[in-house]
């Protein structure tokens, strides 16, 4: 398990076994130490050249990982209280060299894109049932969150 660059957020490497057919890939089990609670599972499609930002969840933990394409995942401390406060944090998932699983806690902004010439998908396993009452929402270009994301290729 490393620790990122945000507080809070983890980035855990995860289990590919090969298999006939195709390979099995963990992302999360409920005996892992990171675990916290089930909420929900959902998968969000990223459509190449598409970016998904901004989001932060008050209460909600996101759970990612990347089972196809690769995935551009930004990270930002926007939390007053935090030690890393103002910190920006890049990560890269998906198959093959990246496949982990990336915790992201309540009060942290993030986005993502599709780095992948196919779309991507990322799997999401949230600590709790999606409430829309308790999460934000940003544009893509925000000026309240330092980064720009670059033009689709």
């Amino acid at each position: 398990m490393e620790d990122a660059a945000v507080d809070g957020v983890l980035s855990i490497p995860l289990s590919v076994m090969a298999a006939a057919g195709g390979p099995v890939l963990h992302m999360l089990r409920a005996d892992s130490r990171h675990f916290s609670a089930f909420g929900e599972i959902y998968f969000s499609v990223i459509n190449p050249g598409a970016v998904k930002a901004w989001k932060r969840h008050r209460l909600q933990e996101q759970n990612f990982a990347c089972p196809c394409g690769l995935v551009r995942l930004v990270a930002y401390d926007g939390r007053e209280a935090s030690p890393t406060f103002g910190t920006l944090a890049s990560f890269t998932l998906g198959l093959p060299d990246h496949y982990r699983l990336l915790r992201i806690p309540p009060g942290v902004f993030y986005g993502f894109t599709a780095l992948s010439a196919k779309p991507a998908v990322l799997a999401n396993c949230a600590d709790m049932v999606h409430n829309p009452d308790e999460a934000d929402a940003l544009p893509p270009d925000s000026p309240l969150v330092p980064y720009s994301w670059p033009p689709p290729a």
